[in-house]
């Protein structure tokens, strides 16, 4: 059976390779971003290459009705949602009180508000159906306190616990929760947030393919959490609970200081 992905934040970067590998797997596509000429690009790209049929919807997540109209859109259309891949998201640099308002308001409005309203729009009919599937895309931000990134490690925080909640109350239907929790990776994402010079983008950071390679089996297999590096499931699963909470704030802090 043929599936349709929306995939929010396609126009580059993780969204772009989540969109790549479900057109491989000859799933049709519903891309959404800001910038309609990158989603166009991708459009030919992948019909050419897979047969896809991929609708393009340009909007901007974070305006009061994008979400309604979006889903509007679609009814219009007939197109059902089977996969949602929720990527969109940003951060930002700097300490919170020095950030201003208007930029952190619009990350939490991106990175929490779309999200949710995304999954309460499209999740009912896949409940309906008793069939489909969700990745968010997280981080590994998610599971600590982020001095310096304070608003963004938050939002990843709710991405995480939202995440695990809506998976555990879908348990006994066909429809599973995936949260995609990657390290640092190789995307305009750090230029965006500001993290030049940041100790975490220096080294062992990884390419945006195989985070999305990662995170779409794992969402095939309906896995809870999805994190690309062993080494970081390690750290965050076995050693940071037990370590003081002041010392996981300093270490935090420190990878996340510019040099």
């Amino acid at each position: 059976m043929k599936l349709t992905a929306l995939v929010t934040g396609a126009s580059g970067g993780i969204g772009r390779d989540l969109a790549y590998l479900h057109a491989k797997q000859g799933g049709d596509l519903v891309i959404v971003a800001r910038s309609r000429e990158g989603l166009e690009a991708l459009q030919v790209e992948l019909a050419e290459k897979y047969g896809t049929q991929v609708h393009v919807i340009s909007s901007d997540l974070t305006a009061v009705d994008a979400i309604r109209e979006i889903a509007e859109e679609l009814r219009d259309l007939n197109i059902e949602v089977d996969v949602l891949i929720n990527n969109a998201g940003f951060g930002g640099h700097g300490k919170f009180h020095k950030r201003s308002w208007d930029d952190d308001c619009a990350m939490i409005d991106l990175n929490v508000k779309a999200l949710a309203e995304l999954t309460h729009t499209f999740l009912q009919g896949m409940v309906n159906r008793n069939r489909g599937k969700i990745l968010n895309v997280a981080s590994t931000a998610g599971f600590l306190p982020g001095p310096m990134q304070a608003t963004y490690y938050a939002t990843k925080a709710f991405v995480v616990s939202f995440s695990q909640a809506i998976a555990e109350e879908l348990a006994d239907t066909d429809v599973t929760v995936t949260a995609l929790c990657p390290g640092p990776v190789a995307t305009g994402f750090a230029e965006r947030a500001q993290l030049d010079g940041v100790e975490a983008f220096k080294k062992n950071v990884a390419t945006s393919k195989s985070v999305a390679k990662v995170g779409y089996r794992a969402m095939e297999r309906g896995d809870l959490i999805a994190i690309n590096d062993w080494k970081l499931r390690l750290l965050l699963g076995w050693i940071v609970p037990l370590l003081p909470r002041s010392m996981v704030l300093r270490l935090s802090k420190q990878t996340m200081t510019k040099s």
